[in-house]
Protein backbone atom coordinates (compact mmCIF):
# COMPACT_ATOMS: atom_id res chain seq x y z
CA UNK A 1 0.00 0.00 0.00
CA UNK A 2 2.59 2.82 0.89
CA UNK A 3 5.21 1.32 -1.91
CA UNK A 4 1.73 2.48 -4.40
CA UNK A 5 1.26 6.04 -2.78
CA UNK A 6 4.84 6.36 -2.77
CA UNK A 7 6.86 5.10 -5.27
CA UNK A 8 9.48 7.15 -5.92
CA UNK A 9 10.06 8.11 -1.64
CA UNK A 10 13.20 9.80 -2.12
CA UNK A 11 12.69 11.67 -5.49
CA UNK A 12 9.27 12.98 -3.32
CA UNK A 13 11.19 14.08 -0.46
CA UNK A 14 13.66 15.89 -2.93
CA UNK A 15 11.16 17.50 -5.04
CA UNK A 16 9.32 18.38 -1.40
CA UNK A 17 12.48 20.28 -0.18
CA UNK A 18 12.90 22.12 -3.32
CA UNK A 19 9.31 23.71 -2.90
CA UNK A 20 9.84 24.52 0.47
CA UNK A 21 12.97 26.72 -0.60
CA UNK A 22 11.09 28.19 -3.92
CA UNK A 23 8.42 29.10 -1.57
CA UNK A 24 7.48 30.53 1.95
CA UNK A 25 7.92 28.25 4.49
CA UNK A 26 3.89 28.12 5.34
CA UNK A 27 1.70 24.93 6.54
CA UNK A 28 -0.23 25.50 3.46
CA UNK A 29 2.85 25.25 1.50
CA UNK A 30 4.01 22.13 2.92
CA UNK A 31 0.78 20.37 2.27
CA UNK A 32 0.58 21.64 -1.05
CA UNK A 33 4.09 20.95 -2.20
CA UNK A 34 3.49 17.32 -0.63
CA UNK A 35 0.64 17.05 -2.62
CA UNK A 36 1.99 18.32 -6.22
CA UNK A 37 5.38 16.22 -5.52
CA UNK A 38 3.49 12.72 -4.80
CA UNK A 39 1.06 13.82 -8.04
CA UNK A 40 4.43 14.17 -9.71
CA UNK A 41 6.10 10.85 -8.92
CA UNK A 42 2.83 8.94 -9.07
CA UNK A 43 2.66 10.17 -13.04
CA UNK A 44 6.39 9.66 -13.31
CA UNK A 45 7.12 6.18 -11.90
CA UNK A 46 5.57 4.25 -14.66
CA UNK A 47 7.88 5.80 -17.04
CA UNK A 48 11.22 5.11 -14.85
CA UNK A 49 13.36 2.39 -16.53
CA UNK A 50 14.50 -0.47 -14.38
CA UNK A 51 18.01 -0.33 -13.88
CA UNK A 52 20.58 -3.23 -12.65
CA UNK A 53 20.74 -3.10 -9.05
CA UNK A 54 24.99 -2.67 -7.83
CA UNK A 55 25.70 -5.95 -6.76
CA UNK A 56 29.08 -4.83 -5.12
CA UNK A 57 28.86 -1.07 -3.86
CA UNK A 58 32.63 -0.96 -2.62
CA UNK A 59 33.41 -2.07 -6.01
CA UNK A 60 31.84 0.50 -7.53
CA UNK A 61 33.66 3.20 -5.29
CA UNK A 62 36.26 1.73 -5.83
CA UNK A 63 35.64 1.90 -9.53
CA UNK A 64 34.75 5.77 -9.42
CA UNK A 65 37.80 6.58 -7.96
CA UNK A 66 40.12 4.42 -10.20
CA UNK A 67 38.68 6.20 -13.44
CA UNK A 68 39.30 9.33 -11.34
CA UNK A 69 42.61 9.15 -11.01
CA UNK A 70 43.00 7.53 -14.44
CA UNK A 71 41.07 10.82 -15.55
CA UNK A 72 43.61 13.12 -14.10
CA UNK A 73 46.74 10.79 -15.92
CA UNK A 74 45.44 10.84 -19.23
CA UNK A 75 45.06 14.63 -18.95
CA UNK A 76 48.63 14.80 -18.20
CA UNK A 77 49.46 12.01 -21.34
CA UNK A 78 47.24 13.73 -23.93
CA UNK A 79 48.92 16.94 -22.73
CA UNK A 80 52.62 15.86 -23.58
CA UNK A 81 51.28 14.15 -26.49
CA UNK A 82 49.40 17.07 -28.19
CA UNK A 83 52.81 19.46 -27.13
CA UNK A 84 55.10 16.83 -28.31
CA UNK A 85 55.50 17.04 -32.33
CA UNK A 86 52.34 15.36 -34.28
CA UNK A 87 54.39 12.57 -35.80
CA UNK A 88 53.99 11.05 -32.19
CA UNK A 89 50.24 10.74 -32.64
CA UNK A 90 48.68 7.52 -34.34
CA UNK A 91 45.15 8.44 -34.21
CA UNK A 92 42.30 5.32 -34.82
CA UNK A 93 39.29 3.53 -34.51
CA UNK A 94 39.31 0.36 -32.62
CA UNK A 95 36.40 -2.34 -32.53
CA UNK A 96 35.99 -3.81 -28.84
CA UNK A 97 34.06 -7.00 -28.64
CA UNK A 98 32.18 -6.41 -25.50
CA UNK A 99 31.51 -9.03 -23.15
CA UNK A 100 29.22 -6.91 -20.79
CA UNK A 101 25.46 -6.80 -21.38
CA UNK A 102 22.56 -5.02 -20.17
CA UNK A 103 22.12 -1.44 -21.76
CA UNK A 104 22.89 0.90 -18.26
CA UNK A 105 26.28 -1.46 -18.08
CA UNK A 106 27.18 -0.83 -21.23
CA UNK A 107 25.81 3.13 -21.05
CA UNK A 108 28.39 3.42 -18.03
CA UNK A 109 31.10 1.80 -19.74
CA UNK A 110 31.11 4.04 -23.20
CA UNK A 111 30.51 6.98 -20.73
CA UNK A 112 33.92 6.17 -18.71
CA UNK A 113 36.20 5.44 -21.86
CA UNK A 114 34.24 9.03 -23.21
CA UNK A 115 35.62 10.64 -19.83
CA UNK A 116 38.84 9.61 -20.12
CA UNK A 117 41.18 12.16 -22.88
CA UNK A 118 42.70 10.88 -25.39
CA UNK A 119 39.50 7.88 -25.87
CA UNK A 120 36.15 8.71 -27.59
CA UNK A 121 33.23 6.09 -27.62
CA UNK A 122 31.92 6.39 -31.06
CA UNK A 123 29.09 3.98 -31.67
CA UNK A 124 28.07 0.30 -30.67
CA UNK A 125 27.29 -1.81 -33.27
CA UNK A 126 23.37 -3.15 -33.74
CA UNK A 127 23.56 -5.99 -31.88
CA UNK A 128 25.56 -4.35 -29.11
CA UNK A 129 28.15 -7.09 -28.77
CA UNK A 130 31.23 -4.59 -30.41
CA UNK A 131 31.63 -0.60 -29.04
CA UNK A 132 33.80 1.43 -31.88
CA UNK A 133 36.59 3.64 -29.65
CA UNK A 134 38.59 6.56 -31.25
CA UNK A 135 42.11 6.57 -29.60
CA UNK A 136 43.98 9.53 -29.77
CA UNK A 137 47.14 7.34 -30.18
CA UNK A 138 47.26 3.63 -30.66
CA UNK A 139 50.61 1.44 -30.11
CA UNK A 140 48.50 -1.30 -30.81
CA UNK A 141 44.86 -2.01 -31.17
CA UNK A 142 45.49 -5.13 -28.90
CA UNK A 143 46.59 -3.51 -26.25
CA UNK A 144 44.00 -1.20 -26.17
CA UNK A 145 41.37 -3.97 -26.25
CA UNK A 146 42.68 -5.32 -23.44
CA UNK A 147 43.50 -1.96 -21.35
CA UNK A 148 40.09 -0.90 -21.47
CA UNK A 149 38.92 -5.00 -20.86
CA UNK A 150 40.69 -5.63 -17.91
CA UNK A 151 40.44 -1.92 -16.28
CA UNK A 152 37.11 -0.80 -17.03
CA UNK A 153 34.84 -3.95 -18.53
CA UNK A 154 35.72 -6.62 -16.15
CA UNK A 155 35.10 -4.42 -13.15
CA UNK A 156 32.48 -3.43 -14.23
CA UNK A 157 31.08 -7.02 -15.05
CA UNK A 158 31.53 -7.88 -11.21
CA UNK A 159 29.63 -4.50 -10.02
CA UNK A 160 26.92 -5.17 -11.73
CA UNK A 161 27.18 -9.02 -11.70
CA UNK A 162 26.21 -9.67 -15.26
Amino acid sequence: MIKRLFPMPIHTLILLLVWLFLNDFSVGHLILGFIISVGICLIAAPLMDEHPTVKRPLLALRYALMVLLDIIKSNFEVAVRVLSPNASLRPGMVALPLDLEGEFPLAVLASTISLTPGTVSVDFSEDMKWLYVHVLHIDTEEAVIHLIKQRYEQPLKEIFAC
